[in-house]
């Protein structure tokens, strides 16, 4: 008898008790459902939340494997077994060893993540009685590459429960959240343990002990290099590529534009957000640069070295083009007209740069402007469908006099 009877005969046998939530989420995950819709519906597609959801996933993939290759090569660069990088396509590179030391400490990161974030899931499912949905699955890959790769595991599984439940089951679950769940983790731990996440010493870790060598390394990324005034030794094509310390899936600009392609091509990511997103960073880019080039602020002022950055930079440093790509076109928490997207995504990109020039201590702060505006994004949608509104009534006044 095949997996997938089996499969169907426990889906009968617990139908209508408390499991059968449970039952038809694994059967679902791994079939298609039974339950379709064939006739009487206003839009036919071929896409619903499972294929949406992979689609996101896939996108993000490369992030994830590229992540794994750089965290081993930041390991040896920082051991001293590779004398200085090679770049993106250096042979020290793409190697089996940084490949291994990568997997060994990012693939617990995601069994942690979706094993305590689905437990939770269908935990709420089996207690409620309703079927489990599949956003987590985004959520879920999302986590991993947003936070540091020392972090502790029972700290992520402590954020993710949290995340989870106050972040999504609270409002009813996938589809009603007001906040991003991944960034309601990632806040979670931002505000509970700062000496894990502040400046966001994130990446280099030795493997094996070494005499005189310290078993673990923090290596300052280019963000807290630049708050400190220090001088930046890595060049714009490493900035570009992906071979700078940083969280595991925000280095590599290059994959996480071909990613947003991906999203856009599918029409599952918006453009609006994404583009708007990028010229509000830029455009407060601008302000600073202006304000240096003005001589309004001394060199030995705290705030000089991020602001002095030129403007563009500021998209191939930290997590912007991240942030902009992946969780600010999250179509739950994200403004839905669109003049509203793109007025929502140009406040995150404006307020980014703004909190990571002004907060040197943690300089970064897209997790915090996304969340900012999910929490306005409602209201910014209602506006603008109040201004349509206003139009129109002028119009008909105008026909009609």
């Amino acid at each position: 008898m095949s997996l997938k009877s089996n499969l169907h005969n426990l889906k009968e046998k617990y139908k209508g008790t408390k499991m059968a939530p449970a039952f038809n989420a694994l059967h679902t995950f791994l079939y298609l459902p039974n339950e379709i819709t064939h006739n009487g519906t206003h839009i036919k597609a071929a896409d619903d939340l499972k294929r949406t959801m992979n689609t996101v996933i896939m996108a993000m993939v490369p992030c994830l494997i590229f992540g794994m290759f750089n965290a081993g090569y930041q390991h040896h660069l920082a051991l001293g077994t590779i004398e200085s990088a090679q770049g993106f396509l250096g042979a020290s590179f793409w190697t089996w060893s940084n490949l291994v030391i990568g997997m060994w400490k990012v693939l617990p990161l995601v069994v942690v993540s979706y094993g305590v974030g689905l437990a939770i899931e269908f935990l709420f499912a089996v207690i409620k009685g309703h079927e489990v949905e599949e956003g987590y699955l985004v959520t879920g890959m999302l986590v991993p590459l947003i936070v540091p790769i020392d972090l502790p595991l029972w700290m992520l599984a402590v954020a993710v429960a949290f995340g989870v439940v106050i972040g999504k089951e609270v409002f009813g679950g996938t589809g009603m959240n007001i906040l991003n769940p991944a960034l309601t983790i990632r806040a979670f731990l931002f505000f509970a343990y700062p000496t894990w996440m502040s400046g966001d010493k994130v990446w280099v870790h030795g493997a094996v002990e070494r005499a005189g060598t310290a078993d673990a390394i923090s290596g300052e990324t280019i963000l807290g290099s630049y708050a400190q005034s220090q001088e930046v030794v890595y060049s714009y094509a490493d900035m570009f590529f992906g071979i700078i310390p940083g969280s595991i899936g925000e280095t590599s600009k290059l994959l996480i534009i071909l990613g947003a392609l991906f999203l856009i091509f599918t029409k599952i990511g918006s453009w609006r957000i994404i583009v708007s997103t990028l010229i509000g960073a830029l455009a407060m880019g601008l302000i600073f640069n202006g304000v240096v080039d003005a001589g309004w602020i001394s060199s030995s002022s705290k705030f000089f070295g991020l602001m002095s950055v030129p403007f563009w930079q500021h998209l191939i440093i930290g997590s912007i083009l991240f942030g902009a790509v992946f969780m600010a076109t999250d179509p739950v928490t994200a403004a839905q007209t669109n003049k509203g997207k793109w007025i929502y995504g140009f406040l995150i990109g404006f307020i980014s740069i703004m909190i990571r020039v002004f907060n040197p201590a943690y300089p970064e702060g897209v997790f915090l402007a996304i969340l900012l505006m999910n929490v306005f994004a409602p209201t910014i949608d209602h506006y603008v469908v109040q201004g349509n509104v206003k139009k129109r009534l002028k119009r008909l006044k105008v026909k009609t006099a």
